[in-house]
Order: structure tokens, then C-alpha cells, then sequence
């Protein structure tokens, strides 16, 4: 299957990319990047599975929508999407704000969820400080741009032998963040602080799930996915040596590996 790498739904112009063909792979970005992020997967698994990657509102490719400002606004684009594309059910990667965005997905959508990946993320909602935190980040936004934002999130979203050792990649980072605009990050911010908590959430979870997490993920840590996956009946966990909390950029080969045997040992390999 050929790549597309936009659409106009409800008049909304959506960024996405499209490979291959099979069991389709939908991956959600993390905040405050874009589908980009995901070249590495869609690179190792196009030539398997039907891997779509989508730019959220004002990410990337995709038209922002301000008043869409919750993660359920974000769950519905995505859908609106598959219904364009023809997809019934998926399995779905989410990292960060991505796995932020799965939950919502899960929550209203769970009958359309073949399986799920969350990586690097967590089901808790945001602490009072936390809080704090966006609204100084949304601050930063305004006054200074992405440039900004890219100066604060680099060390929170790479490894510090990544930023010590992979000039290269700190720099493509340092790219996606430029090309994502005031208005959807500060969207992004508004969304997270005000998710709901999924803690309860997690132990009615019947699909197959893999949570994923860098070693050295500072932003959320490794406990986090350690509590998700200890109340999500029947999941795996897999921790990835040497990442941050972009575990799938830092270290592909491992988050790619970790993938296709979850897929392989739940049976949702594409037919041969």
C-alpha cells in the first residue's frame, strides 16, 4: 500500500502516514513532537503489518482544532481517521502523551482495540505541581516559542548519553519540536493537566497489553510502567537499556524487537 500523508476530515486537515498491508499498527505520538518520532517502527514494520502513524491537532501535518483541548478530543481525531481509512480495529502504540491519549482511547473505544503498547507513559493523572508545571510550560510557550520548549523538553525526553553522544539525534528532536506550533502545544499542556486518572482503569484491561520503558526514563520512570503493568491482567513488561524516555528513538532495535514478539506471542502477526 502507498503512502498518504494527509487527509480533509470535517474540514480538518489530518497528517498521517500509511505502509504496508495486514494487521493494521496505529502509533500516537508524544508530546510535543509528531508522527515523525515514529520512523524507526515504521521503517522495521511496514514490510509486515499496515503501520499508520498520525500527527495529532497542530503537530506536524495536521490542522490545529483549539477547542478539541482534551484527550477525548484527540481519541475521537484518531478515529475519525481510522473510519476514513476503513479500519474497524487496531493495535495501538502510544508513548507519553501518547499512552495518555490510549487510555482515553480504551475508555471509549475498547471494543475497536485489537491490543495496546504503552511506553514510557503513566495512568496517573497530574499531581497539583504538576499542574503548575504545564500552565508555567504553556507560559514559556507563549512568550518564547518552540524553540523554548524544545531548550526545556530535550533533557526530560533523551538519555544523557544520548544528548552527551548523539549530537544527530538530539538534533532531529530539536527539529520535530520546531515544527510543532504554539497553539498545539499549549493545546497539548491544557489536555494532560486536565486527563483524568486511569488507575482504575487498568485492571479492567482485557486486551493484550505491553508496556515498554526506557532504563533511564526521567519523565516518567521505570516504576510507573512497573505499577501499570502489575494491575493490567496478563500484560509484559520490557525495559529497554540504555533510553530515556523516547525509548523507540534511543533504542529502536530493542523497542522494535520487544513489539513483534508481543504481536507474534498474542497471535496478531499479519497472515503469511
Amino acid at each position: 500500500m502507498e503512502e498518504r500523508v494527509k487527509a480533509v476530515i470535517d474540514g480538518i486537515t489530518v497528517g498521517y502516514s500509511e505502509h504496508g498491508n495486514g494487521t493494521p499498527l496505529v502509533f500516537i505520538h508524544a508530546f510535543p513532537l509528531s508522527k515523525a518520532m515514529w520512523e524507526p517502527q515504521v521503517d522495521e514494520l511496514k514490510s509486515t503489518y499496515r503501520v499508520i502513524t498520525i500527527d495529532l491537532g497542530g503537530h506536524g501535518e495536521s490542522d490545529i482544532v483549539p477547542w478539541n483541548d482534551s484527550l477525548d478530543g484527540y481519541a475521537k481525531h484518531i478515529f475519525r481517521l481510522l473510519d476514513h481509512l476503513e479500519i474497524d480495529q487496531a493495535v495501538f502504540v502510544g508513548l507519553s502523551m501518547g499512552g495518555y491519549t490510549l487510555f482515553s482511547i480504551y475508555r471509549h473505544f475498547s471494543d475497536r482495540v485489537k491490543a495496546m503498547v504503552l511506553a514510557d507513559t503513566r495512568a496517573q493523572a497530574d499531581s497539583k505541581e504538576g499542574k503548575v508545571g504545564r500552565q508555567s510550560m504553556a507560559d514559556v510557550a507563549f512568550k518564547d516559542g518552540a524553540s523554548a520548549i524544545a531548550d526545556i523538553m530535550l533533557p526530560k525526553l533523551l538519555a544523557p548519553s544520548t544528548l552527551e553522544h548523539h549530537p544527530e539525534m538530539v538534533e532531529q528532536i530539536r527539529q520535530m519540536i520546531l515544527h510543532t506550533s504554539t497553539a498545539g502545544i499549549v493545546v497539548d499542556l491544557v489536555a494532560m493537566a486536565a486527563r483524568p486518572d486511569s488507575t482504575n482503569l487498568l485492571s479492567t484491561i482485557t486486551c493484550p497489553t505491553l508496556v515498554l520503558v526506557g532504563e533511564e526514563d526521567q519523565a516518567t520512570p521505570v516504576a510507573e510502567s512497573q505499577y501499570m503493568a502489575q494491575r493490567i491482567p496478563g500484560s509484559t513488561l520490557v525495559m529497554i537499556p540504555q533510553a530515556g524516555h523516547l525509548s523507540n528513538f534511543e533504542q529502536p532495535d530493542t523497542f522494535n524487537q520487544a513489539i513483534q514478539s508481543f504481536l507474534k506471542t498474542h497471535r496478531l502477526q499479519s497472515p503469511a
